[in-house]
Parts: structure tokens; sequence; C-alpha cells
């Protein structure tokens, strides 16, 4: 049970929401490290998953949106090309 938590991160966007989401992934793409994002208020068969760039510096880590479109849609790309088993938890 204490792994599955530590899987749970909450997120604020620009307008100060909070959003409770499960570490879907983290993948490496282009020498970047990036987080997938899955918001638990929604339904995980319908949720839209959140792409975000996951930065570590020492013991601290953090979640950055990815300002560049161009590089967020390579990204969003790469991820659709990823497999994932349906039963994975």
């Amino acid at each position: 049970m204490a792994e599955e938590e530590q899987n749970i991160v909450e997120i604020t966007d620009e307008d100060g929401n909070s959003t409770e989401c499960e570490v879907y992934d983290v993948i490496e793409f282009e020498n970047k490290t990036y987080a997938l994002l899955l918001p638990l208020d929604e339904d995980e068969e319908d949720g839209e998953l959140i792409v975000l760039e996951y930065i570590e510096e020492g013991d601290e880590c953090y979640f950055q949106n990815i300002e560049d479109e161009a590089e967020f849609d390579r990204v969003c790309e790469y991820v659709q090309t990823l497999e994932y088993d349906e039963d994975e938890e």
C-alpha cells in the first residue's frame, strides 16, 4: 500500500487549481525525462493523460509544463507509440 501512495502526486495549474494524479509512467525521450500522469478524479477509461517534464535536482524533483509546442507534440506522438498492458496497474 505504501508503494501505491508514493505514485500519487498533487499538481497545481496556473490558475491555482490542484489535481491529484497517479504517476502512470516516467519516460526518457530526446535526452529529457517526462511524467505521464492520470488525474484521479476522472474515469480512467476516458481520462486525459497529462504529460509534464520531470526534473530532478539533487534530492528534489518536480514537474514542469512543456512550453515548446513542437516539443510537446513530439512527446505526445512518442507516447502514442508506447504499448502498455491493459491489465497493468
